[in-house]
Protein backbone atom coordinates (compact mmCIF):
# COMPACT_ATOMS: atom_id res chain seq x y z
CA UNK A 1 0.00 0.00 0.00
CA UNK A 2 2.71 2.05 0.65
CA UNK A 3 4.25 2.22 -2.80
CA UNK A 4 0.43 3.01 -4.53
CA UNK A 5 0.03 5.59 -2.21
CA UNK A 6 3.39 7.04 -3.09
CA UNK A 7 3.28 7.10 -6.55
CA UNK A 8 0.02 8.29 -6.66
CA UNK A 9 0.93 11.08 -4.94
CA UNK A 10 4.15 11.92 -6.72
CA UNK A 11 2.31 12.16 -10.08
CA UNK A 12 -0.08 14.05 -8.16
CA UNK A 13 2.48 16.61 -7.53
CA UNK A 14 3.93 17.16 -10.60
CA UNK A 15 0.68 18.85 -11.43
CA UNK A 16 0.61 22.72 -11.04
CA UNK A 17 -2.87 23.16 -9.52
CA UNK A 18 -1.73 26.46 -7.75
CA UNK A 19 -5.44 28.55 -7.31
CA UNK A 20 -5.63 32.45 -8.17
CA UNK A 21 -7.74 34.83 -5.86
CA UNK A 22 -7.63 37.32 -8.57
CA UNK A 23 -9.35 34.99 -11.11
CA UNK A 24 -13.06 34.77 -11.99
CA UNK A 25 -12.31 31.53 -13.80
CA UNK A 26 -13.72 28.34 -12.24
CA UNK A 27 -11.44 26.92 -11.86
CA UNK A 28 -9.15 29.72 -11.17
CA UNK A 29 -6.12 27.96 -12.99
CA UNK A 30 -5.88 25.85 -16.08
CA UNK A 31 -3.79 23.11 -14.29
CA UNK A 32 -6.82 22.34 -11.35
CA UNK A 33 -8.55 21.00 -14.73
CA UNK A 34 -5.62 19.08 -15.85
CA UNK A 35 -5.23 17.11 -12.59
CA UNK A 36 -9.07 17.03 -12.64
CA UNK A 37 -9.09 14.81 -16.05
CA UNK A 38 -6.16 13.08 -14.73
CA UNK A 39 -8.65 12.15 -11.69
CA UNK A 40 -11.25 11.22 -13.71
CA UNK A 41 -9.46 8.40 -15.95
CA UNK A 42 -8.32 7.06 -12.90
CA UNK A 43 -11.35 6.72 -11.10
CA UNK A 44 -12.84 5.53 -14.87
CA UNK A 45 -9.74 2.91 -14.91
CA UNK A 46 -11.03 1.30 -11.08
CA UNK A 47 -14.27 0.68 -13.06
CA UNK A 48 -15.97 3.03 -10.44
CA UNK A 49 -19.62 4.02 -11.23
CA UNK A 50 -20.98 7.58 -12.09
CA UNK A 51 -17.33 9.06 -13.22
CA UNK A 52 -18.48 12.84 -13.87
CA UNK A 53 -16.10 15.07 -14.43
CA UNK A 54 -18.09 18.47 -14.50
CA UNK A 55 -17.43 21.90 -16.64
CA UNK A 56 -16.10 23.19 -13.00
CA UNK A 57 -13.86 20.71 -12.67
CA UNK A 58 -15.43 18.87 -10.14
CA UNK A 59 -14.93 15.35 -10.45
CA UNK A 60 -17.17 12.59 -8.86
CA UNK A 61 -17.43 8.51 -8.69
CA UNK A 62 -19.41 5.90 -6.77
CA UNK A 63 -17.58 2.94 -5.61
CA UNK A 64 -21.43 1.00 -5.23
CA UNK A 65 -21.95 -1.63 -2.44
CA UNK A 66 -21.49 -4.91 -1.52
CA UNK A 67 -23.96 -5.09 1.18
CA UNK A 68 -26.95 -7.16 0.97
CA UNK A 69 -28.46 -4.58 3.61
CA UNK A 70 -29.23 -0.85 3.53
CA UNK A 71 -26.26 0.81 4.34
CA UNK A 72 -26.40 4.85 4.71
CA UNK A 73 -24.16 6.59 1.56
CA UNK A 74 -21.15 8.31 2.72
CA UNK A 75 -18.40 10.51 1.25
CA UNK A 76 -15.07 11.69 0.91
CA UNK A 77 -13.72 15.28 -0.54
CA UNK A 78 -10.07 16.41 -1.43
CA UNK A 79 -9.19 19.59 -3.11
CA UNK A 80 -6.88 19.78 -6.12
CA UNK A 81 -5.42 23.12 -5.72
CA UNK A 82 -2.37 24.28 -3.86
CA UNK A 83 -2.02 27.53 -2.02
CA UNK A 84 -1.57 30.85 -3.60
CA UNK A 85 0.82 31.39 -1.50
CA UNK A 86 3.39 29.84 -2.73
CA UNK A 87 4.67 28.30 -5.89
CA UNK A 88 3.53 24.93 -7.21
CA UNK A 89 5.39 24.90 -10.25
CA UNK A 90 7.93 21.91 -11.47
CA UNK A 91 7.57 20.28 -7.60
CA UNK A 92 10.75 18.64 -6.77
CA UNK A 93 9.67 15.42 -4.50
CA UNK A 94 12.45 14.19 -2.40
CA UNK A 95 11.61 10.85 0.16
CA UNK A 96 13.60 10.34 3.27
CA UNK A 97 13.71 7.04 4.96
CA UNK A 98 14.66 6.45 8.02
CA UNK A 99 14.89 9.97 8.99
CA UNK A 100 17.54 10.66 11.35
CA UNK A 101 16.60 13.43 13.58
CA UNK A 102 18.41 15.73 11.96
CA UNK A 103 18.10 18.94 10.13
CA UNK A 104 17.18 18.02 6.42
CA UNK A 105 19.07 20.47 3.75
CA UNK A 106 16.04 21.16 1.17
CA UNK A 107 18.19 23.98 -0.91
CA UNK A 108 21.84 23.82 -0.94
CA UNK A 109 21.80 27.89 -2.97
CA UNK A 110 19.14 29.42 0.20
CA UNK A 111 20.95 27.17 2.57
CA UNK A 112 17.25 26.46 3.59
CA UNK A 113 16.99 23.74 5.98
CA UNK A 114 13.90 21.87 7.56
CA UNK A 115 15.46 21.82 11.10
CA UNK A 116 13.82 20.47 15.00
CA UNK A 117 14.90 22.84 16.40
CA UNK A 118 12.55 25.40 14.16
CA UNK A 119 9.92 22.20 13.90
CA UNK A 120 10.01 20.67 17.23
CA UNK A 121 7.39 17.54 16.25
CA UNK A 122 9.42 16.23 13.49
CA UNK A 123 11.87 14.38 16.38
CA UNK A 124 8.69 12.62 16.40
CA UNK A 125 9.18 11.00 13.32
CA UNK A 126 12.56 9.40 13.96
CA UNK A 127 12.47 6.22 11.95
CA UNK A 128 9.85 7.27 9.65
CA UNK A 129 9.80 8.28 5.97
CA UNK A 130 9.15 11.83 5.21
CA UNK A 131 8.83 13.58 2.02
CA UNK A 132 10.05 17.62 1.22
CA UNK A 133 9.98 19.14 -1.87
CA UNK A 134 13.25 21.13 -2.65
CA UNK A 135 13.24 24.13 -1.20
CA UNK A 136 12.31 25.89 -3.93
CA UNK A 137 7.94 25.63 -3.93
CA UNK A 138 5.54 24.06 -1.84
CA UNK A 139 4.89 20.06 -1.70
CA UNK A 140 1.50 19.96 -2.36
CA UNK A 141 0.66 17.62 0.46
CA UNK A 142 -2.10 20.31 1.36
CA UNK A 143 -4.29 18.46 -0.54
CA UNK A 144 -3.05 15.88 -2.66
CA UNK A 145 -2.35 13.78 -0.09
CA UNK A 146 -5.32 13.38 0.86
CA UNK A 147 -6.51 12.70 -2.92
CA UNK A 148 -4.57 10.47 -2.83
CA UNK A 149 -4.93 8.64 0.18
CA UNK A 150 -8.61 8.91 -0.86
CA UNK A 151 -7.72 7.12 -4.12
CA UNK A 152 -5.47 4.22 -2.51
CA UNK A 153 -8.41 3.57 -0.25
CA UNK A 154 -10.95 3.01 -2.91
CA UNK A 155 -8.72 0.45 -5.13
CA UNK A 156 -8.06 -1.26 -2.12
CA UNK A 157 -11.69 -1.85 -1.25
CA UNK A 158 -12.06 -2.52 -5.19
CA UNK A 159 -9.61 -4.97 -4.74
CA UNK A 160 -10.79 -6.95 -1.53
CA UNK A 161 -14.33 -6.94 -1.48
CA UNK A 162 -14.57 -8.97 1.50
CA UNK A 163 -14.77 -5.62 3.35
CA UNK A 164 -18.59 -4.67 3.48
CA UNK A 165 -19.07 -0.88 2.22
CA UNK A 166 -22.44 0.85 1.82
CA UNK A 167 -22.18 3.21 -1.96
CA UNK A 168 -19.09 5.28 -1.21
CA UNK A 169 -19.19 8.88 -2.61
CA UNK A 170 -15.66 10.48 -3.86
CA UNK A 171 -15.39 14.04 -4.71
CA UNK A 172 -12.11 16.21 -5.80
CA UNK A 173 -13.07 19.97 -5.83
CA UNK A 174 -11.17 22.91 -7.03
CA UNK A 175 -10.20 26.42 -5.43
CA UNK A 176 -10.86 25.22 -1.94
CA UNK A 177 -7.59 27.14 -1.32
CA UNK A 178 -9.34 30.73 -2.17
CA UNK A 179 -12.47 29.69 -0.53
CA UNK A 180 -14.33 28.39 -3.32
CA UNK A 181 -14.42 24.74 -2.81
CA UNK A 182 -17.91 24.52 -2.29
CA UNK A 183 -19.41 27.00 -4.36
CA UNK A 184 -20.49 24.74 -7.08
CA UNK A 185 -21.13 21.37 -5.64
CA UNK A 186 -23.77 19.57 -6.27
CA UNK A 187 -24.71 18.16 -2.92
CA UNK A 188 -27.60 16.62 -3.86
CA UNK A 189 -26.01 15.14 -7.09
CA UNK A 190 -23.11 13.90 -4.80
CA UNK A 191 -25.81 11.49 -2.89
CA UNK A 192 -24.06 10.58 0.45
CA UNK A 193 -25.68 11.69 3.57
CA UNK A 194 -22.73 12.39 5.28
CA UNK A 195 -18.57 12.64 4.20
CA UNK A 196 -15.19 13.48 5.41
CA UNK A 197 -12.99 15.84 3.96
CA UNK A 198 -9.46 14.06 4.08
CA UNK A 199 -7.42 17.47 4.44
CA UNK A 200 -5.53 17.93 8.38
CA UNK A 201 -2.62 17.64 9.52
CA UNK A 202 -1.12 15.72 12.38
CA UNK A 203 -1.36 11.58 13.06
CA UNK A 204 -5.19 11.42 14.64
CA UNK A 205 -6.32 14.41 13.69
CA UNK A 206 -10.59 14.75 13.78
CA UNK A 207 -11.71 18.16 13.29
CA UNK A 208 -15.28 19.03 13.80
CA UNK A 209 -15.02 22.27 14.66
CA UNK A 210 -14.04 25.64 12.79
CA UNK A 211 -13.45 29.21 12.47
CA UNK A 212 -16.53 31.72 11.72
CA UNK A 213 -14.54 33.51 9.22
CA UNK A 214 -15.05 36.76 7.83
CA UNK A 215 -12.79 39.78 5.27
CA UNK A 216 -13.03 43.35 6.19
CA UNK A 217 -12.04 45.76 3.30
CA UNK A 218 -11.20 48.90 4.99
CA UNK A 219 -10.30 51.90 2.90
CA UNK A 220 -9.64 55.56 3.96
CA UNK A 221 -10.06 58.61 1.67
CA UNK A 222 -7.63 61.58 2.64
CA UNK A 223 -6.91 64.91 1.69
CA UNK A 224 -3.46 65.44 -0.15
CA UNK A 225 -1.94 69.15 0.07
CA UNK A 226 1.84 70.02 -0.52
CA UNK A 227 3.63 68.89 2.75
CA UNK A 228 4.91 72.40 2.44
CA UNK A 229 2.48 74.23 2.95
CA UNK A 230 -0.09 71.45 4.33
CA UNK A 231 -0.50 72.33 8.15
CA UNK A 232 -4.60 72.04 9.22
CA UNK A 233 -5.27 70.88 6.05
CA UNK A 234 -3.83 67.59 4.90
CA UNK A 235 -5.52 64.40 6.14
CA UNK A 236 -2.69 61.48 5.18
CA UNK A 237 -4.99 58.20 4.35
CA UNK A 238 -1.69 56.43 5.70
CA UNK A 239 -1.75 57.91 9.02
CA UNK A 240 -5.52 56.96 9.03
CA UNK A 241 -5.00 53.68 8.53
CA UNK A 242 -2.33 53.39 10.85
CA UNK A 243 -4.87 54.61 13.86
CA UNK A 244 -6.92 52.50 13.38
CA UNK A 245 -4.52 49.44 13.44
CA UNK A 246 -3.42 50.58 17.00
CA UNK A 247 -7.26 50.61 18.26
CA UNK A 248 -7.21 46.75 17.74
CA UNK A 249 -6.11 44.32 20.40
CA UNK A 250 -2.39 43.97 19.89
CA UNK A 251 -2.58 40.46 21.65
CA UNK A 252 -5.22 39.58 19.09
CA UNK A 253 -3.45 38.17 16.03
CA UNK A 254 -1.99 34.75 14.71
CA UNK A 255 1.08 34.94 16.04
CA UNK A 256 -0.32 35.30 19.66
CA UNK A 257 -2.93 33.30 19.52
CA UNK A 258 -3.57 29.76 19.36
CA UNK A 259 -6.41 26.85 20.53
CA UNK A 260 -9.82 28.33 20.66
CA UNK A 261 -8.21 32.01 20.94
CA UNK A 262 -9.79 34.01 18.04
CA UNK A 263 -7.70 37.11 16.22
CA UNK A 264 -8.06 39.71 13.72
CA UNK A 265 -5.25 39.55 10.87
CA UNK A 266 -3.74 42.07 8.51
CA UNK A 267 -3.68 40.21 5.55
CA UNK A 268 -2.97 43.25 3.10
CA UNK A 269 -1.83 47.39 3.43
CA UNK A 270 -1.11 49.60 0.49
CA UNK A 271 -1.72 53.46 0.10
CA UNK A 272 -1.08 56.70 -0.73
CA UNK A 273 -1.25 60.38 1.16
CA UNK A 274 -4.94 60.39 -0.90
CA UNK A 275 -5.98 56.67 -0.41
CA UNK A 276 -5.09 53.67 1.95
CA UNK A 277 -6.29 50.13 2.55
CA UNK A 278 -6.21 47.89 5.11
CA UNK A 279 -7.33 44.01 4.58
CA UNK A 280 -8.24 42.36 7.75
CA UNK A 281 -9.38 38.68 7.84
CA UNK A 282 -11.86 38.14 11.15
CA UNK A 283 -11.49 34.48 13.25
CA UNK A 284 -13.29 33.12 15.71
CA UNK A 285 -14.82 30.04 17.03
CA UNK A 286 -17.43 31.99 19.04
CA UNK A 287 -20.48 33.52 17.55
CA UNK A 288 -20.95 35.77 20.13
CA UNK A 289 -16.77 36.77 19.78
CA UNK A 290 -17.48 36.61 16.38
CA UNK A 291 -20.10 39.19 15.79
CA UNK A 292 -18.26 41.48 18.42
CA UNK A 293 -14.83 41.37 16.36
CA UNK A 294 -16.97 42.82 13.63
CA UNK A 295 -18.83 45.61 15.22
CA UNK A 296 -15.47 46.43 17.13
CA UNK A 297 -14.50 47.11 13.54
CA UNK A 298 -17.58 49.05 12.71
CA UNK A 299 -17.30 51.35 16.23
CA UNK A 300 -13.55 52.10 15.41
CA UNK A 301 -14.48 53.28 11.98
CA UNK A 302 -17.54 55.29 13.62
CA UNK A 303 -15.49 56.81 16.06
CA UNK A 304 -12.76 57.96 13.57
CA UNK A 305 -15.35 59.48 11.37
CA UNK A 306 -16.55 61.42 14.26
CA UNK A 307 -13.50 62.84 15.27
CA UNK A 308 -12.69 63.73 11.46
CA UNK A 309 -16.38 65.63 11.07
CA UNK A 310 -17.06 63.72 7.95
CA UNK A 311 -16.81 60.01 6.73
CA UNK A 312 -13.45 59.12 5.58
CA UNK A 313 -13.47 55.60 7.11
CA UNK A 314 -15.25 53.08 5.16
CA UNK A 315 -15.76 49.82 6.31
CA UNK A 316 -16.91 47.16 3.88
CA UNK A 317 -17.63 43.18 5.93
CA UNK A 318 -17.55 39.67 3.86
CA UNK A 319 -18.83 36.51 5.56
CA UNK A 320 -16.82 33.62 4.74
CA UNK A 321 -17.74 30.77 6.47
CA UNK A 322 -19.40 29.29 10.08
CA UNK A 323 -18.34 27.01 12.47
CA UNK A 324 -19.42 23.62 11.37
CA UNK A 325 -19.89 22.34 15.12
CA UNK A 326 -23.46 23.79 14.46
CA UNK A 327 -24.24 21.37 12.06
CA UNK A 328 -22.49 18.77 13.02
CA UNK A 329 -23.71 18.87 16.46
CA UNK A 330 -27.11 17.37 14.95
CA UNK A 331 -25.68 14.17 13.90
CA UNK A 332 -23.46 13.23 16.49
CA UNK A 333 -23.01 9.45 14.72
CA UNK A 334 -21.02 11.10 12.00
CA UNK A 335 -18.13 12.15 14.17
CA UNK A 336 -18.25 9.16 16.26
CA UNK A 337 -17.85 6.68 13.69
CA UNK A 338 -14.60 8.49 12.69
CA UNK A 339 -13.32 8.08 16.18
CA UNK A 340 -14.21 4.76 16.46
CA UNK A 341 -12.88 3.55 12.91
CA UNK A 342 -9.47 5.48 14.41
CA UNK A 343 -9.13 3.47 17.47
CA UNK A 344 -9.94 0.24 15.46
CA UNK A 345 -6.10 1.12 13.51
CA UNK A 346 -4.51 2.23 17.34
CA UNK A 347 -4.86 5.82 16.46
CA UNK A 348 -5.55 7.90 19.19
CA UNK A 349 -8.11 10.42 17.97
CA UNK A 350 -7.05 14.30 18.75
CA UNK A 351 -10.43 15.84 18.18
CA UNK A 352 -9.74 19.55 18.15
CA UNK A 353 -10.76 22.66 16.43
CA UNK A 354 -9.10 23.47 13.04
CA UNK A 355 -7.76 27.01 13.36
CA UNK A 356 -9.09 27.56 9.59
CA UNK A 357 -11.59 26.13 7.34
CA UNK A 358 -12.26 23.84 5.07
CA UNK A 359 -14.82 22.31 2.54
CA UNK A 360 -16.66 20.87 4.67
CA UNK A 361 -17.19 23.54 6.96
CA UNK A 362 -19.66 25.29 4.01
CA UNK A 363 -20.41 21.99 2.70
CA UNK A 364 -22.01 20.77 6.40
CA UNK A 365 -24.17 24.30 6.47
CA UNK A 366 -25.19 22.87 2.44
CA UNK A 367 -26.98 19.53 3.88
CA UNK A 368 -23.60 17.63 4.21
CA UNK A 369 -22.06 16.93 7.41
CA UNK A 370 -18.28 17.12 6.99
CA UNK A 371 -15.68 16.58 9.37
CA UNK A 372 -11.80 16.58 8.64
CA UNK A 373 -9.65 13.98 9.17
CA UNK A 374 -5.55 14.34 9.02
CA UNK A 375 -3.73 13.12 6.19
CA UNK A 376 -0.33 13.53 7.95
CA UNK A 377 1.33 16.71 6.48
CA UNK A 378 3.08 19.54 7.95
CA UNK A 379 4.07 23.15 7.88
CA UNK A 380 1.17 23.89 4.67
CA UNK A 381 1.50 26.66 2.21
CA UNK A 382 5.22 26.92 2.16
CA UNK A 383 8.43 25.82 1.08
CA UNK A 384 8.89 23.74 5.06
CA UNK A 385 5.73 21.72 4.22
CA UNK A 386 6.24 17.82 4.29
CA UNK A 387 4.92 15.00 4.53
CA UNK A 388 4.81 12.28 7.15
CA UNK A 389 4.16 9.32 4.95
CA UNK A 390 3.69 6.78 7.55
CA UNK A 391 0.96 8.93 9.22
CA UNK A 392 -0.83 9.20 5.50
CA UNK A 393 -1.13 4.88 5.59
CA UNK A 394 -2.95 4.77 8.77
CA UNK A 395 -5.36 8.27 7.32
CA UNK A 396 -6.08 4.87 4.61
CA UNK A 397 -6.53 2.42 7.20
CA UNK A 398 -8.95 4.94 8.47
CA UNK A 399 -11.11 5.84 5.68
CA UNK A 400 -11.35 1.86 4.77
CA UNK A 401 -12.06 1.37 8.25
CA UNK A 402 -15.15 4.18 8.22
CA UNK A 403 -16.36 2.43 5.34
CA UNK A 404 -16.88 -0.99 6.81
CA UNK A 405 -18.24 -0.23 10.48
CA UNK A 406 -20.29 2.25 8.72
CA UNK A 407 -21.58 -1.13 7.17
CA UNK A 408 -20.96 -3.37 10.07
CA UNK A 409 -22.29 -1.18 12.73
CA UNK A 410 -23.80 1.89 12.02
CA UNK A 411 -26.03 0.89 8.75
CA UNK A 412 -29.33 2.15 10.53
CA UNK A 413 -28.68 5.57 12.11
CA UNK A 414 -31.13 8.22 10.43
Amino acid sequence: MQKAFTDRFLRYVSFNTRSDDASDTVPSTPGQRVLAQQLRDELAAMGLADVKLDSNSYVTARLPANTSHPVPPIGFIAHMDTAPDASGENVKPRIIENYDGKDILLNHEQALRLSPADFPILKQYIGKTLITSDGTTLLGADDKAGIAAIMTAIAYLVEHTDIPHGDICIGFTPDEEIGRGADHFDVAGFGARWAYTIDGGALGGLECENFNAAGADILFRGRNVHPGTAKGMMINAMHLARQFANELPANEVPEKTEGYEGFFHLCSMSGSESEARLEYIIRDFNRDSFEHRKQLLLSIADSMNQQLGEKRVIVTLTEEYANMREELEKVPHVVSIAREAMEACGIQPDIKPIRGGTDGSRLSFMGLPTPNIFTGGHNFHGPYEYLCVDSTLKAIETIISICRLTAEKHWNVE
